[in-house]
């Protein structure tokens, strides 16, 4: 019984110390394998390994972009000329220019203070927005914070675009304003002028002789000034009348009526260039149509 329980206890021991053995040698080739894949893999160091002092290089630094912006194809795509597939085409074939200079490289990103230009002309990264407002009394034609109640906040939720007013209208005067965003448009009819039909209310009656004073044209501290179109409203008394200008403001009405001794009462914008005020109330705004801004391009 000893004997045999002596054998059976040396047996045991040995096992123990065997299953120790193949642990330490697990844990071991465990280790030198973690050791290895954390080498070769680059990763950021953890805590055990460089309390091991384990010589393992960190993952270099990624570069950063060169240049931020945005892709030139998005940006062409966003002025609403085309789809961002045909931009590319564009871009391929030289029409498209920044700064000046032919860029056909793909890929290429541009800011949006940048020149960009299709075909010759200049691009904006927005599509164009066209908003017509029948202004009320009280809101000044500006995009200044600083002058109280502005146009701008009257269509504050047109458009995402940069849209400003073109042309003016007094504080106190209503009617029909227009916005865009669209530098073309602006500079062409600020030069070439847009027609704006005005009723208006004046303190007393206007005489005939003084209507065709300024049918004729008056001269005002040396200029000359004129006007498109001017009568007596129709079933009306003789101190409303319509008046049609070119001027994208409309200072030259009380300059015109001062010089001839009336006060003005009234200014009200019925109609810009071929729009007018048919469905739009006071204080409401509308987006133009494709074929309203096609009769501005038949102006």
């Amino acid at each position: 019984m000893s004997s045999t329980q002596g054998k059976s206890g040396k047996g045991k021991s040995s096992g123990r110390g065997g299953a120790s053995r193949n642990r330490s040698g697990a844990e071991g080739s465990a280790s030198s394998k973690s050791k290895d894949l954390t080498k070769k893999k680059g990763k950021p160091t953890p805590p055990r390994v460089r309390e091991l002092g384990w010589d393992v290089k960190p993952s270099p630094a990624k570069k950063p972009n060169k240049k931020e912006g945005i892709r030139l194809n998005k940006y062409i795509a966003n002025s609403g000329i085309c789809s961002r597939r045909e931009a590319d085409t564009y871009i391929a074939t030289g029409l498209v220019t920044v700064n000046g200079k032919i860029v056909n490289e793909m890929g290429h990103k541009v800011e949006l203070t940048d020149d960009v230009r299709f075909d010759g002309r200049r691009l904006s990264p927005e599509q164009n927005a066209y908003v017509l407002l029948n202004k009320p009394k009280g809101f000044a034609t500006t995009d200044s914070e600083s002058k109280g109640n502005t146009v701008m906040d009257l269509v504050a939720n047109a458009s995402s675009g940069k849209i400003k007013p073109f042309g003016r209208l007094g504080r106190n005067s209503t009617g029909l304003l227009l916005f865009t965003n669209d530098d073309e448009f602006r500079q062409k009819f600020t030069k070439k002028g847009i027609a704006r039909l005005f009723h208006i209310e004046l303190d007393k009656n206007l005489k005939a002789a003084d209507l065709k004073r300024i049918k004729e044209g008056l001269k005002i501290d040396g200029k000359l000034v004129s006007v498109e179109e001017v009568s007596y409203i129709n079933n009306a008394p003789k101190k409303e009348i319509g008046l049609k200008i070119k001027h994208t403001g409309n200072s030259v009405i009380r300059t015109i009526f001062d010089h001839l001794g009336y006060d003005t009462v009234r200014i009200d914008c019925v109609t810009i260039g071929p729009l007018t005020k048919k469905d739009l109330p006071r204080g409401r705004w509308k987006h133009l149509s494709q074929q309203d801004i096609d009769m501005f391009g038949r102006l």
